[in-house]
């Protein structure tokens, strides 16, 4: 019979990108660039840094995080929000689509009325503002034209 926290008791086994959401919420909170000891200490339990380690760069591979040089090791941070990790994800899954047209067919017509709407509204909206891929037309010349018979 087994005693609750006796030393043959097993720990919970986390589930499929729990460690992985774990290290993303603690970067997401971070006051800027943190080391993985950093974030190993905030996520806490007897995690091993090099756990912590594979996970950043398993993360990384993902560009879901970034790193950079700091001394002889390396300082990360979240590469996006909730929002854009779920774009990334829903991204990748669609790059590993050889019928691109039916899946995204298939996405939007399993929307609700509500977020098919929303979608429409999205792709109507300019990237950069009102004159993002404006075309500057006949009349405008470029700086390099402009000064090139002067």
């Amino acid at each position: 019979m087994r005693v609750h926290g006796s030393p043959d008791e097993r720990p919970r086994r986390r589930g499929q990108g729990e460690l992985e959401a774990q290290v993303l919420a603690a970067l997401r909170q971070a006051p800027g660039p943190v080391t993985a000891a950093w974030v190993q200490d905030r996520i806490g339990g007897k995690l091993a840094y090099t756990t912590v380690m594979t996970i950043l760069t398993r993360l990384q591979a993902k560009r879901a995080v970034t790193r950079e040089r700091a001394g002889r090791s390396f300082e990360w941070r979240a590469a996006s929000d909730e929002a854009g990790l779920a774009a990334l994800r829903m991204r990748k899954v669609l790059d590993g689509e050889a019928d691109r047209e039916a899946v995204l067919a298939r996405f939007v017509t399993a929307l609700s009325p509500d977020d098919e709407r929303l979608l429409r509204d999205l792709l109507v909206l300019p990237e950069d503002g009102p004159e993002a891929g404006a075309d500057p037309g006949p009349d405008r010349v470029s700086d390099a034209e402009d000064g090139a018979g002067a």
